[in-house]
């Protein structure tokens, strides 16, 4: 009777021991996925543990893994690797990405299989490439955390689907562009997206947050009104940006707020000195920023309980030590126009709307009388109409010059070309507001301008040092217009001013060029960010684009344009990464200067001066071969003795070998190139700094070169060498 008993207990205890095992214990569907994920990864170091015997559900938590069940389903997973993030890369230190065989397409593709998934973290992993659309196949996430990768592209539209996510922390990766509106999110209560490209448009988001963080970032439009219906927001963080206008003071106020950080930005004006805080709020930080006046009496001297951070403004309160002058921020304010939104607008018919249609209608028919009235009066007399300059110089007047010809393929790269009245580049450049000056080029000073429509250009104005009659005049126009090139920025139009009294003499040409907001080639190799991008094809494909560029301005046009100034700084990158040559020689007859190797000037020449012609010809294919060396080494060089020691370093690493090469080249594109397709991009550049121009080759040859090179790159990434190098 005895034995019995004992034998049931034990029977017992064996079922107590054996039955949680069994609940807990994952299908065999979703131990698979996970030994998927761990190949897909690369077997990191924190998932190297796992066998066939591995009971998932019941590893010890950490904070480098996690994996919690339910009804034998993997409801989280955490994994935090120990690759380096793009803002900790160190230079030197080799790829910090998974290899070039990961594929982000296949990992989501087995993720998104785990069908009761709610929270997924997916840190420092060395992931890269974008988020597929498939992301939209959780239906039950919650929390979405995948921070300091290497993750690039536009964040995927599909994840505004999530009704149950509650956290979204993306920071530290490379995502950029627009953010997808996240209005729709009830839930949501963390957003973390500071450390990326993203940008410019502030973007929308659901009023229930209580964490904002977008630090580190690319917006640059103005601090959203409708922030001040987000009750519940205790942290927001957008500091380090490009944000500009005024600083609402609404922030300061929010009843939830605690903290609030706004440093680095270009917020500009006065804070009004009535302006209450948040009982809740504890930390403000406004450092670095445009602000003039005096501190509200909250975060000013009754900010006791309070971190109040605000050097480096131009305030008239605190330590004028850490102040800027008032002259500062008057200069520097603001020279770029915030990005537009469109506010959404109250249901309903009310009596502005109202009053907006019927004035809509009065002007519509006023602005049709006017035209008729101009029509009727340009038709009596071919007469200039004298013009009441009032910015400029005294007694000038603008000259209409005829509409000059333009092709389909013109038509194609951008808006029509146009004439330009000096009251319409004028009220595009605000009179030309110092804000808006943007530095001065080799021809003449630029601005930076709205037109009527919108669209954001460059002006420039030159200052034409011969006396020209307007027929001659009038044929370089016709040469300006036909300067249309995938690899140029575009001239858009221009406006000719000349003085009343002097009519046949030219003073000033302004010219109207299209404006490319995603920066220079410089910024690129300058910015780590953006830099990480910029890999040996990326790098390839921007100098041929160059050179193509170069290629039209020397036989595309008759007669051909030479001495273009080509530096790094002027080879400006699109949204696509398109190079586009800025600050290219104009075709006007006005003295220029004959640049020599890099920036230095040597003689004065006119652009009809044959001989100075050729020399510019042979200058442009030089500084081809530093923006090469550049590419190549990602240094920048701005003197000759810079260039010559760079030059010299690789000529010896050339006779070394390979192997020594590769010690000279970007330690950020290692692992990117073929091996033939470096030394032939090396050589042809070194041909192109030769002393003796006449040895330099044509353009023509250049681009062959450049294209052999860019097929032995394609050749050798085709055959799998790319994704074991990476």
């Amino acid at each position: 009777m005895e034995t019995s008993r004992v034998g049931f207990c034990l029977l017992l205890c064996t079922i107590f021991m054996v039955v949680p095992v069994l609940i807990g214990q994952l299908t065999s569907t979703e131990t698979r996925l996970l030994f998927q994920v761990q190949k897909l990864l690369e077997y990191p170091e924190v998932l190297q543990g796992w066998t066939k015997w591995t009971n998932f559900c019941y590893l010890p938590h950490s904070p480098s893994l996690k994996i919690v069940c339910a009804n034998s389903r993997v409801t989280e997973i955490t994994i935090v690797g120990n690759r380096s993030s793009p803002a900790n890369v160190v230079p030197g230190s080799g790829p910090q990405g998974l290899s070039g065989k990961f594929s982000m397409d296949s990992l989501f593709t087995v993720l998104t299989k785990f069908s009761s998934l709610r929270v997924l973290s997916l840190v420092s992993l060395g992931l890269w490439g974008p988020l597929p659309p498939k992301i939209n196949r959780f239906h039950s996430l919650q929390a979405l955390n995948m921070t300091s990768n290497f993750i690039s592209g536009r964040i995927p539209k599909q994840i505004a689907s999530f009704q149950n996510l509650t956290s979204l922390v993306l920071a530290d990766n490379l995502f950029n562009g627009s953010f997808p509106d996240l209005t729709g999110l009830p839930l949501l209560k963390v957003v973390n997206l500071g450390g990326n490209l993203l940008g410019p448009q502030f973007p929308s988001l659901s009023q229930s947050l209580v964490s904002i963080t977008l630090s580190n970032n690319s917006f640059r439009s103005q601090i959203p009104s409708g922030l001040k219906k987000f009750n519940q927001l205790q942290r927001l963080d957008i500091s380090s940006n490009k944000l500009v206008g005024p600083l609402p003071s609404f922030l300061l106020s929010l009843a939830s707020i605690q903290y609030l950080n706004l440093a680095q930005n270009q917020l500009s004006g006065a804070l009004a000195s009535t302006t209450d805080c948040s009982n809740n709020l504890s930390f403000v930080d406004i450092s670095n920023n445009l602000l003039i006046g005096k501190l509200p009496s909250c975060i000013g001297s009754n900010s006791r309980n309070k971190t109040v951070i605000s050097s480096w403004n131009c305030l008239s309160t605190g330590n004028s030590n850490r102040q800027h002058p008032y002259s500062f921020c008057n200069k520097e304010a603001l020279a770029v126009k915030p990005v537009e939104s469109k506010e959404q607008e109250e249901p309903g018919i009310n009596l502005g709307l109202i009053l907006g249609i019927i004035g809509g209608v009065v002007a519509i028919a006023g602005a049709i009388a006017l035209l008729m009235f101009v029509i009727i009066r340009r038709s009596r007399t071919t007469e200039d109409a004298n013009y009441d300059e009032r910015s400029i110089v005294d007694k000038m007047s603008v000259r209409s010059s005829p509409k000059p010809p333009i092709d389909s393929n013109q038509l194609q790269l951008g808006p029509r070309y146009r004439v330009f009245s000096l009251e319409e580049i004028e009220d595009a450049t605000n009179n030309f507001n110092p804000s808006n000056f943007m530095g001065e080029g080799s021809q003449g000073q630029l601005y930076k301008g709205w037109l009527v429509d919108g669209s954001v250009v460059v002006v420039k104005c030159l200052k034409l040092q011969q006396k020209h009659a307007p027929q001659n005049l009038m044929q370089h126009m016709e040469v300006l217009s036909k300067l249309r090139h995938r690899h140029l920025v575009s001239v858009l139009g221009h406006c000719i001013v000349t003085y009343q009294d002097h009519p046949n003499v030219a003073s000033t040409v302004f010219v109207v060029f299209e404006h490319i907001s995603n920066g220079s080639l410089r910024d690129h190799l300058t910015d780590w960010k953006k830099k990480e991008i910029l890999k040996w094809p990326q790098r390839m494909a921007i100098t041929i684009g160059a050179a193509r560029g170069v290629q039209f301005l020397h036989t595309g046009i008759s007669p051909g344009i030479y001495g273009n100034d080509l530096k790094i700084d002027n080879i400006l990158l699109d949204e696509t990464l398109t190079p586009k040559i800025s600050n290219y020689n104009i075709p006007l007859p006005l003295k220029v200067m004959c640049f020599t190797h890099l920036q230095f000037p040597s003689t004065q020449c006119s652009n009809s001066n044959h001989s100075c012609s050729d020399e510019n010809e042979k200058e442009d294919i030089y500084q081809l071969g530093v923006l090469l060396l550049q590419a190549i080494t990602g240094k920048l060089v701005t003197f000759s003795n810079e260039l010559d020691g760079l030059k010299l370093e690789l000529e010896k690493s050339l006779a070394e070998g390979p192997s020594k090469l590769r010690g000279v080249i970007d330690p950020s594109i290692r692992g990117t190139f073929a091996d033939e397709s470096m030394k032939t991009t090396v050589e042809f550049a070194i041909n192109c700094l030769s002393k003796d121009s006449t040895k330099r080759p044509s353009i023509e040859d250049v681009l062959w070169n450049l294209q052999y090179s860019i097929q032995v790159q394609e050749g050798w990434a085709s055959s799998g060498n790319l994704a074991t190098h990476m």
